[in-house]
């Protein structure tokens, strides 16, 4: 499980979701298409990568699904993303 977390971690996109996310908030997938401006198919394929990883949950609303954190992460994964979120993003290491 840990090697699909981390893959799943790896693409740039999903892990500016990831830290989207992480403000404990439900997002639909319309924001987050907007935020990091990606198709809806781009994005379907991408939650659907995290959703296999473990490390989102969705919920449909009407028309829109909504997706979240995990918040029962196993203690291991829960380090991992913990760490992956800490760490700096790309972009300001780059700026710096």
């Amino acid at each position: 499980m840990i090697l699909a977390v981390l893959s799943a971690l790896a693409e740039p996109t999903r892990l500016a979701t990831i830290r989207l996310l992480a403000d404990g908030n439900e997002h639909c997938v319309c924001e987050l298409m907007h935020v990091l401006d990606a198709t809806q198919s781009r994005m379907s394929r991408h939650m659907q990568t995290l959703k296999q990883a473990g490390l989102v949950t969705d919920r449909r609303d009407a028309q829109w699904v909504r997706y979240s954190l995990k918040r029962d992460l196993p203690d291991n994964i829960a380090s991992v993303l913990e760490a992956v979120l800490a760490a700096e993003p790309e972009q300001e290491r780059t700026a710096a």
